[in-house]
């Protein structure tokens, strides 16, 4: 059983920043063999793509609306992932959810979320004007 755990979500003015975490856990699990992924949800739209960070680390992708805004790491020895977000918007309110993908290769569909294999329960974000 794989666990994926959301920290760090809250209510934040805009222009402000907020850092959340992902903390994965599970008997079998080897986080070494998942990239992982930040993605965002808003009643009535359709869960997007938010951040990708591939199994070894070395590589880094962003939608386009939070490029340079936000930034996503790992720390394998911690077995958690983590989202800073800077010059937060009112348009980044969602609920984010991580999620982990099995793969030692590359991950071609690493934006469509159909692509991974475990996720959290997600954490609000929520940014007022």
């Amino acid at each position: 059983q794989v666990q994926l755990v959301e920290s760090g979500g809250g209510l934040v003015q805009a222009g402000g920043s907020l850092k959340l975490s992902c903390a994965a856990s599970g008997r079998t699990f080897n986080f070494a063999n998942y990239a992982m992924a930040w993605f965002r949800q808003t009643p009535g739209k359709e869960r997007e793509f938010v951040a990708h960070v591939t199994w070894s680390g070395g590589d880094t992708y962003y939608a386009g609306s939070v490029k340079g805004r936000f930034a996503i790491s790992r720390n394998d020895a911690k077995n958690t992932v983590y989202l800073q977000m800077n010059s937060l918007k009112p348009g980044d309110t969602a609920v984010y959810y991580c999620a982990a993908e099995w793969t030692t290769g590359p991950s071609p569909y690493y934006m469509d979320w159909q692509s991974y294999d475990y996720w959290g329960q997600g954490t609000q974000v929520t940014v007022s004007s």
